[in-house]
């Protein structure tokens, strides 16, 4: 794993094995909006990094005909993650599983997804292991499946706020590997995935969301 500092990701105890973060809170609820616009109607989804498990039980109750796979590889964000999927009760929502989405050849081991879920990695981990997430996702995507991305990013090589230029800032400091990814460095690499069906969307707290689909041939 990376180094990161103390804030880059915060998850705090509340009960039990549940963690809490108060970033989920802010950003669930313009994340499930997005989705429930490009989302498909029905299908399997995977979400990588699923963290404390706050976003995934949003997105299985707001998409009820999408059975919800969530992952992570930190073992106190499974049992977080199953614990909030414990309460929830939903009958979309499946256990947590353990994914390394940087290790080669993971997707091989997964049937396909019809929608994928990135969201708030890609800025925490070194530029080659982001690389590896996305080809990893990639292959694990249905024919017409999609992939949604999410999180800050630099803009045409440019931090656009003083908040993110504080954030990069720190997490280069504590690591020099990690930080901000470029979008057009994103979609440099979607492109070269054959991802090539793209939308941009800006979120609130100037993140971005990419929306990807395999180009038709």
């Amino acid at each position: 794993m990376s180094v990161l500092p103390p804030n880059a990701s915060v998850a705090l105890p509340v009960d039990g094995p549940k963690l809490h973060s108060p970033s989920a809170v802010r950003n669930t609820p313009a994340i499930v909006a997005l989705l429930r616009e490009v989302a498909p109607a029905q299908g399997r989804a995977l979400e990588i990094a699923s963290g404390t498990g706050q976003h995934v039980v949003a997105m299985a109750t707001a998409l009820p005909a999408i059975t919800w796979h969530p992952t992570d590889i930190v073992n106190d964000r499974l049992a977080s993650i199953d614990a909030y999927a414990a309460e929830a009760d939903l009958p979309n929502l499946r256990p947590a599983q353990h994914l390394d989405a940087a290790r080669d050849g993971w997707a091989a081991e997964h049937e396909p997804y019809d929608l994928i879920y990135l969201g708030n990695l890609l800025h925490l981990i070194a530029t080659t292991d982001a690389r590896a997430v996305l080809a990893g996702a990639a292959a694990a995507l249905a024919p017409q499946g999609t992939l949604v991305i999410y999180g800050p990013f630099m803009r045409a090589g440019v931090l656009t706020s003083e908040g993110d230029r504080k954030f990069d800032t720190e997490l280069r400091a504590a690591n020099p590997e990690i930080g901000y990814k470029d979008d057009a460095w994103v979609a440099e690499v979607l492109d070269a995935l054959g991802l090539c069906q793209r939308t941009v969307h800006d979120m609130p707290a100037n993140n971005i969301s990419f929306i990807a689909r395999r180009d038709p041939q």
